[in-house]
């Protein structure tokens, strides 16, 4: 498993980072359409949809949906990055009541309802932050990969109270406590390097706190579905690492969030 951890990363971390910045425009929008489309696919798994012509209408429909954003000028909408927002306000909900109110959204339809909400709303903020600058696409990806490592140090060090044991038993509000943390010394390295004003950097500072407790709760929202589903992984394309929604479940929060952030920043 190891080996495979390792070959994987090493032939797709390159790869990811040449599609996130050296790409603009109409070929980061489809980079990223792609990358969004295979967690669409793995979606429908967990939205329990078992059959093949099924899975691939709910997969092209997204797709689609990117498309005609795309010819609409919309790719970037203010609009779906504010859905998305409301979007995870409902999911938090749904998560710190799971199980009581698992019935609101259980249903195959309603998931898949679900991931429309959720992951057009990041292909949208990926295209917004790219276009804002390769500082701040750059930033949100630092800032998911920090949270979740120094989540896990501190946890593993610390951790005594759990977080959400009924979704995630391994998560603690120490590990949270030890992400955030980790993201504000990125913030303050950040407004150095970018030579901010003290209201910016305290602006800046705000925003990584609110962005780190998103990114996980998206990561709590995807182990949310996949007990639902009663799976370990999202999918198997990423051999080691399980799927693409297994890689992306933290981005898919925190990116519409800090894209629409980072407009006041």
């Amino acid at each position: 498993m190891l080996k495979q951890r390792i070959l994987t990363a090493v032939f797709l971390v390159p790869l990811a980072l040449a599609g996130l910045f050296l790409l603009e425009g109409g070929a980061f929008a489809l980079f990223t359409g792609l990358v969004v489309l295979l967690a669409a696919w793995e979606w429908t798994n967990l939205a329990a949809l078992s059959r093949l012509s099924t899975r691939l209408a709910g997969t092209a429909g997204l797709g689609g949906a990117m498309l005609l954003l795309w010819l609409g000028d919309g790719a970037q909408a203010t609009g779906l990055l504010w859905l998305g927002a409301a979007a995870w306000l409902a999911n938090l909900y749904w998560v710190t009541h799971y199980p009581a109110r698992q019935g609101q959204w259980a249903t195959p339809a309603r998931r898949l309802a679900l991931g429309l909400v959720v992951l057009l709303p990041c292909w949208a903020g990926f295209n917004s932050l790219r276009a804002s600058g390769a500082e701040w696409l750059l930033f949100v990806l630092l800032l998911v990969w920090l949270a979740d490592t120094g989540a896990y140090f501190a946890g593993r060090a610390f951790g005594r109270r759990k977080l959400a044991p009924a979704v995630s038993p391994g998560k603690t509000w120490e590990g949270v406590a030890g992400g955030v943390l980790a993201t504000l010394a990125l913030s303050l390295c950040y407004a150095v390097w970018l030579s901010l004003g003290l209201g910016e950097t305290l602006g800046l500072m705000l925003a990584t706190v609110l962005v780190t407790l998103v990114s996980v709760l998206g990561d709590l929202f995807e182990s949310m579905l996949k007990r639902t589903r009663g799976i370990k992984d999202s999918g198997v394309l990423l051999p080691g690492h399980g799927g693409v929604m297994d890689r992306i479940d933290s981005l898919t929060a925190a990116i519409p969030v800090f894209a629409l952030l980072r407009v006041w920043l």
